[in-house]
């Protein structure tokens, strides 16, 4: 049976993603990734032509969603709004897909890749911006986004609450990004 066109590519950056999060960056060769798909190295570099390639093409759903979720902020029609969307929009992401987020955040190897990647640091910039607004050149302000974007990371990936549910954990980081923040919950 023939398979549909880019599902190889799809296979491909899916076990990457597996072996990422469970080896690390730069603990995942390329003869890991084979073998994870039983093809050979061959068939990988038919794909991708370097372990950089792939590596950007595993985060790039994340920048395309940060891009996003930084339209979407940048539309509201308030700075509360902007703020609120913006930082519904980080959590729902962490939350929703927290292997990619815990190796688009954790890793070191995937940080020294990416770290000058410019798609990233846009949207990181755009949705920094919308979340901390006119505070944004305040240290106190800055610190507690940093604060917040590696507590996110952090609490996507632990493994001290896997036990949270998708909704639980999205609830407990939107109250302590808003009370970090200084910000107030939207009315229901």
């Amino acid at each position: 049976m023939r398979r549909p066109p880019g599902e190889a590519r799809r296979r491909l950056l899916d076990a990457t993603l597996r072996l990422y999060a469970a080896h690390g960056v730069g603990g995942t060769s390329l003869r890991m990734i084979a073998d994870e798909l039983g093809v050979t190295k061959a068939a990988v570099y038919h794909q991708f032509a370097t372990k950089e390639e792939i590596a950007l093409a595993v985060v790039q759903p994340a920048i395309d969603a940060l891009a996003a979720v930084a339209d979407a902020a940048e539309a509201a029609p308030t700075r509360a709004a902007r703020r609120e969307t913006a930082l519904t929009g980080v959590v729902e992401l962490m939350v929703t897909d927290r292997e990619r987020a815990a190796v688009l955040s954790g890793d070191p190897a995937m940080a020294a890749l990416i770290g000058g990647h410019a798609g990233l640091a846009t949207q990181a910039r755009r949705l920094s911006a919308a979340i901390l607004g006119a505070s944004a050149g305040d240290p106190e302000s800055r610190v507690a986004a940093t604060l917040l974007a590696g507590g996110m990371a952090t609490a996507g990936r632990d493994p001290g609450l896997a036990d949270l549910t998708d909704d639980e954990l999205r609830t407990h980081l939107l109250t302590l990004a808003r009370r970090l923040l200084r910000m107030r919950a939207p009315h229901a």
